[in-house]
């Protein structure tokens, strides 16, 4: 595997120099050449600098490391967690009826369907309004408490599946910030108010001091038996009773689902309530369909593993350590910030599954913000920086509103000026002769060249599809999951454990008695003048 590791850097040292462009005029086909395609979504690659040489040495990478046999044991149910001897079995929540997936010799797809259906019980009671208030009125809002992974995917997608939203209104806490809590529910009325309370333990230190004061606030307008309000996504059955949830109203899911692939299963309940159980199901079936393309696809035209493949170029043989994922797509605004999570958390490791160093770079940095609001932002850095900083477009055919297709052209427009506009760049010659006709001349257009000039040659995908449905939304996501393992098994790193979270929690539940006045004298001088700084 290191010679392919060498062929590839060698191979990239000789043509490094060559522009973008060269490989369009070389090869008329290679749009067509360069994209793939799973069902009507299609992921053009062909703004990189990939040739077949590259292409070949990259998927030869991926054989050497047995990619697919890495599919098939993640999918079967082996413990491929190997640092919590878990199975990692999150597309089992999207998995078709009929299947047989097994942990420990046990068929788990007949428990996943009972909870989905409990959860689809639940959420159509309480979207009917036949699951009432304690008043005895309809609940017209949810509160979903949880963070990381019991939050960043309900919120992003709720977000993304605004169009079909027709049950109740769904709020977000996460922040231990009480800001964070103040304000979602300063604008609402607790008696008609539900409030969900996600964390498979309930011990998660920010979840549990949110739900404590959001119980608080219920019982200040309901009296002390708030239960009818409650429900919760957890494992920790003796907590939420303690907490007066009844059992029926608690949804639980095992531990071979990692938190940041949990939202097809339980932790998706306010997804599910508000745009009901059929869209949330034509949800998980895009996620499975995705799921069977990533299995069964030949790795040259397999979307997740090209994206993976991809990836591990741009971050280890170009040298570029970050990249930018830009949906030009409003409802698709908290897609970057899920991404970090699943990205960065999977893949942002040292150590390989063996627990010795990683001998290269693993997971890069992931950011972005949707288009065209970025390019009023950070897109000066992008085409002029002296950083190259690969970018991920996503973009639909058609949007959700008709009546405003004029400016979903012109997001498209935006959208594919700037995938052009990284891989042309402007010549200084042709900038010399901008600045000309803005009125410079002699010493000033020369000087003006170089500002009005752009590098060009800067990479870019585009993920292109018809429209943003729940369907489609799930095959992106999913997607995005697998690219995430593709890389992941590449680099040699175990994607689905985060141990790097734990120090950090460790230190804070110590520091905070000395928040509070404590002895921190055993503290550094570091942290002992910030703690003088901040006592209250």
């Amino acid at each position: 595997m290191s010679d392919i590791w060498q062929q590839l850097s060698a191979h990239r040292a000789a043509t490094e120099a060559t522009p973008l462009t060269d490989y369009f005029a070389k090869d008329a086909d290679r749009f067509a050449r360069y994209s793939a395609s799973a069902g009507e979504m299609l992921l053009d690659y062909s703004k990189t600098a990939l040739d077949d040489t590259a292409r070949d040495l990259l998927v030869q990478l991926a054989e050497s490391v047995d990619l697919k046999s890495r599919i098939a044991a993640m999918m079967s149910g082996a413990k491929i967690n190997s640092t919590e001897n878990r199975a990692v079995l999150h597309t089992a929540l999207r998995a078709p009826k009929d299947a047989v997936i097994e942990v420990d010799g046990e068929n788990v797809v007949p428990g996943i369907q009972k909870v989905l259906a409990q959860m689809g019980a639940f959420a159509t009671a309480l979207r009917e309004g036949s699951y009432q208030t304690k008043t005895g009125t309809a609940f017209t809002d949810v509160v979903n408490i949880g963070i990381g992974g019991s939050d960043l995917g309900p919120v992003m997608a709720t977000l993304a599946l605004a169009p079909y939203h027709d049950g109740p209104a769904c709020h977000f806490v996460s922040n231990v910030d009480g800001a964070h809590i103040h304000d979602v529910l300063a604008g609402l009325n607790p008696e008609a108010t539900l409030v969900v309370i996600a964390s498979k333990t309930f011990t998660t230190i920010e979840t549990m001091t949110n739900a404590e004061t959001a119980i608080q606030w219920l019982k200040g307008a309901l009296g002390e038996d708030v239960s009818t309000h409650l429900a919760a996504v957890s494992t920790a059955l003796d907590k939420t009773a303690a907490m007066g949830i009844p059992d029926a109203r608690v949804f639980g899911f095992a531990d071979w689902v990692g938190g940041r692939y949990s939202m097809w299963g339980p932790i998706g309940l306010p997804i599910m309530i508000a745009v009901g159980p059929e869209s949330f199901g034509e949800f998980l079936a895009g996620a499975a369909a995705m799921d069977q393309h990533f299995r069964d696809a030949p790795l040259m035209e397999n979307l997740p593993a090209l994206l993976g493949l991809i990836g591990v170029w741009h971050n280890n043989i170009c040298g570029y350590g970050s990249r930018a994922v830009l949906p030009y797509d409003q409802r698709l605004s908290r897609l970057p910030a899920y991404l970090q999570q699943l990205d960065m958390e999977s893949n942002g490791k040292s150590v390989a599954r063996d627990g010795s160093p990683l001998p290269r770079a693993s997971g890069p940095v992931v950011w972005g913000e949707p288009g065209t609001n970025g390019q009023h932002a950070f897109y000066q850095l992008l085409h002029q920086g002296t950083q190259v900083i690969p970018t991920e477009f996503l973009i639909a055919a058609t949007g959700h509103e008709p009546e405003l297709a004029h400016q979903h052209n012109l997001l498209k427009a935006n959208c594919l000026a700037q995938s052009e506009a990284l891989m042309l760049g402007r010549s200084w010659d042709e900038a010399r002769e901008i600045a000309i006709a803005r009125g410079f001349d002699g010493v000033d257009a020369d000087r003006m060249a170089g500002h009005l000039s752009f590098p060009g040659n800067r990479p870019s995908v585009t993920l292109a599809y018809p429209k943003l449905t729940p369907f489609v939304f799930g095959q992106i996501v999913a997607l995005y999951e697998h690219r995430v393992f593709t890389e992941g098994v590449l680099w040699g790193i175990n994607s689905f454990d985060q141990w790097g979270v734990e120090l950090g929690k460790e230190l804070a539940t110590r520091l905070l008695p000395m928040v509070e006045g404590a002895d921190a004298s055993q503290k550094d001088a570091s942290t002992r003048g910030l703690l003088a700084k901040l006592s209250t």
